[in-house]
């Protein structure tokens, strides 16, 4: 009987692959990455490299701590008491659904323990795995709309085929389960009145999104780009006024249920 126990105790403790994740970083008490308190946990590994990103030390997939993910489920339920009914749990990155398959029985768990669950992601990824997370597990989708054109979109990201990301939002359209849209506001570069109608445009009559939520350009990711090595190509672009995010969220008012500047 003591060996059988050893065994199954064994069995319990290994950590396999589809119970890992890969994290960057984790935040208690984060409330600019969905409703309410959440507990945020930054995935390592992007395989964009967008030229505002304020967490350039998430891109690189071979980096961050492995958990696994009882662990994870563990802190979750321990700061429960704090999301009250709007709070949860948000998976940000880097690119959380590079690790979809992992998320999977991670998100399972969450929502075993009533936990609210949510994605922040560019949209990149849309497999069997990802859908899966989309159709049953995560109970909201934050998408973030890099640009409206092919070649805006090459620019910032360093990748093409833009269409991916507004793949994935018709599937979770399709879905029938709530997403937030989110724009990084660069002045003559994303924040042209052009783009905005464009945006409005096409999402107008989605029914799943509750809001959009205007990133306004900062550069308080450049020393994080700097310690890397690495060179950072938006020096010469400025913040937005006031003015110009104003006229933003009024275009987009016209479109959209509520739009909010972050």
């Amino acid at each position: 009987m003591l060996l059988l126990w050893i065994l199954n105790l064994k069995s319990c403790l290994i950590k396999t692959e589809e119970n890992i994740l890969r994290v960057h970083s984790i935040e208690s008490f984060g409330t600019h990455d969905g409703p309410g308190i959440r507990m945020v946990i930054f995935l390592q590994g992007c395989k964009l490299k967008c030229l505002y990103c304020h967490n350039p030390d998430t891109i690189e997939t071979s980096g961050g701590k492995l958990y696994h993910i009882e662990e994870l489920v563990k802190m979750a339920v321990k700061e429960k008491p704090y999301f009250g009914k709007k709070g949860g749990v948000t998976v940000s990155g880097g690119e959380p659904l590079l690790q979809s398959k992992e998320l999977v029985p991670f998100f399972k768990r969450l929502k075993e323990e009533g936990i609210h669950t949510n994605i922040d992601t560019n949209g990149r990824i849309l497999n069997h795995f990802t859908e899966e997370l989309l159709d049953t597990y995560a109970d909201l989708v934050m998408l973030d709309i890099k640009h409206m054109t092919e070649e805006g979109y090459e620019a910032i990201t360093g990748m093409r085929n833009k269409e991916t990301a507004f793949n994935f939002a018709k599937h979770r359209e399709a879905s029938g389960k709530k997403m937030w849209l989110r724009y990084v506001l660069i002045p003559e570069i994303t924040n042209k009145p052009e783009l905005l109608h464009q945006m409005g445009a096409y999402f107008k009559d989605y029914k799943t999104i509750e809001k959009i939520e205007l990133q306004p350009y900062h550069k308080l990711g450049i020393h994080k780009w700097e310690a890397l090595g690495w060179d950072y190509q938006l020096k010469d672009a400025r913040e937005n006024t006031e003015e110009e995010i104003d006229a933003a969220v009024e275009i987009l008012k016209n479109y959209f249920k509520e739009v909010k500047v972050n």
